[in-house]
């Protein structure tokens, strides 16, 4: 039985709450994510991948598989 994979998540900026749904990318991890509204860089939190997993609304597609991401923990 295959999983289905979410390819959109909002992320949450942890500066000024805003939130911005994006597609997640398959074949890479996004390190660093610039917020729209108040320009924050945000980077992962230490034990995560990407930033999807740390501020978003749905983990990255290789984690919601079940496998390591591009990366162990940072």
């Amino acid at each position: 039985m295959e999983k289905t994979i979410i390819l959109q998540s909002v992320i949450t900026c942890p500066v000024c709450a805003h939130k911005q749904k994006e597609t997640m990318p398959t074949d890479a991890c996004r390190y660093f994510y610039e917020c729209s509204n108040c320009k924050t860089i945000l980077k992962p939190h230490k034990g995560d991948c990407c930033v999807f997993c740390s501020y978003g609304s749905k983990k990255c597609p290789p984690i919601q598989m079940g496998t390591s991401c591009c990366s162990e923990a940072n």
